[in-house]
């Protein structure tokens, strides 16, 4: 199942989104729903709130009075955690059971509003951040939920900033225009985007880097796209994984790079992701296993290349490269030594862009443009290796 986390500041529209991805047949859970639904009146959730809080916050109808509970958290911290303490586990038991009677080959959308304050990003295959400009947002709660501006702007300030919601967000829908501007929005993203993701996750199929070579302007999103990425990897693979790390072209500001995104997971053994456990997982995370052998290179061509594991992105539009290597391997070791050799010397970096539109204007597949980068490797690892040795480099240190 394609697990998608939807959230949005107040007053952003992430309702209305919501409802569209209803109606193209998702199945929806709403947190807020939930929330409202384990205190109604008779449950044991609205038991233990009135046992923790008094009778002071139960109305005369026998419902939650939110008014006065919210008079009672808000600014007190152990207040707010006594009452999280009652509401979360039973919030998470129940969207754990509508989770599973959801269609097990079709599109999950949970509506979080504090996913990015929450850092719960990790959960899901996707996170959708529906945006909209501060005015616009302070308009709609005036008008349509009966806000003063100066409450509006309170609570907006309040939550995650758009920067932090950038940041987390795989996919931003913004609406700050008309409603019909959001659905289709929301269509095309279904329609080009989830579906196929959702397909591709019922296969174990993953996207593949096209073989016609290009390159990329340095994209400022790539560092974000690689955290994301590792924080999923790491929720799918616990402690099997020593080590996550954004490696490649990718990981280093300001270069030119093929628009992939490379990941080494460091382990003790590759024996320990071959384990049928830890490929399901990876799996169903959206990375599923590269098919075929694979391998690394060593420097010394006359040395046995080095057995690694390779697992790509399920996601249609994200081409991704997984590689397992064992901790302490040369090659292990050497893509970080890269990576951050590139990033600490801008001479280096030049020379390696420079190389890059060197190959780029005389080869066209990215097979020829990886085979003829290998001269120019050759020629600069010891210089690597006398920098690493100079600056007191360590792998991972």
């Amino acid at each position: 199942m394609l697990r998608i986390g939807l959230t949005g500041g107040i007053g952003s529209g992430k309702s209305t989104a919501a409802s569209r991805f209803e109606a193209l047949g998702a199945t929806v859970i709403d947190a807020d729903r939930l929330a409202r639904e384990v205190l109604a009146p008779e449950t044991d959730g609205l038991a233990a709130v009135r046992e923790r809080f008094g009778d002071g916050v139960i109305a005369a109808d026998g419902a939650l009075d939110r008014a006065a509970l919210g008079a009672i958290v808000f600014g007190d911290e152990q207040a707010r955690r006594d009452l999280e303490s009652i509401t979360h586990p039973r919030i998470a038991a129940r969207t754990a059971e509508l989770a599973a009677a959801a269609p097990q080959d079709g599109i999950l959308v949970h509506d979080v509003p504090l996913l990015v304050e929450k850092g719960m990003g990790a959960a899901y295959h996707l996170v959708v951040v529906v945006g909209a400009d501060e005015e616009t947002r302070v308009r709609r709660l005036v008008e349509h939920r009966g806000f003063t501006e100066d409450d509006a702007r309170a609570r907006i300030r309040s939550q995650a900033s758009d920067e932090q919601r950038h940041r987390a967000a795989d996919v931003w829908l913004e609406n700050s225009g008309r409603p019909e501007v959001l659905a289709r929005r929301v269509e095309g993203l279904w329609h080009k985007r989830l579906q196929p993701f959702a397909a591709n996750l019922a296969t174990g199929s993953y996207s593949r880097r096209p073989e016609l070579l290009a390159l990329s302007a340095p994209d400022p999103t790539w560092p974000d796209q690689g955290e994301r990425m590792i924080a999923r990897l790491r929720r799918a693979l616990g402690e099997t994984a020593r080590t996550i790390d954004h490696v490649g072209s990718t990981s280093v500001p300001g270069l030119i790079a093929k628009n992939v995104i490379d990941i080494q997971v460091g382990v003790d053994s590759l024996a320990d992701v071959d384990a049928p456990d830890v490929v399901g997982s990876l799996a169903a995370a959206g990375f599923p296993r590269a098919t075929g052998e694979w391998s690394d290179q060593p420097r010394d061509y006359d040395d046995a290349p080095e057995p690694k594991r390779m697992h790509g992105s399920a996601d249609p539009d994200r081409v991704a490269h997984i590689h397992i290597r064992e901790v302490g391997s040369p090659a292990w070791r050497d893509a970080l030594l890269f990576r951050d050799w590139l990033r600490a010397d801008e001479e280096v970096r030049t020379a390696y862009a420079a190389e890059k539109l060197r190959l780029a204007a005389e080869l066209t597949s990215t097979s020829a443009y990886a085979e003829g980068k290998e001269p120019w490797f050759a020629a600069v690892w010891p210089h690597a290796d006398e920098w690493a040795e100079e600056t007191g480099w360590t792998a991972g240190g």
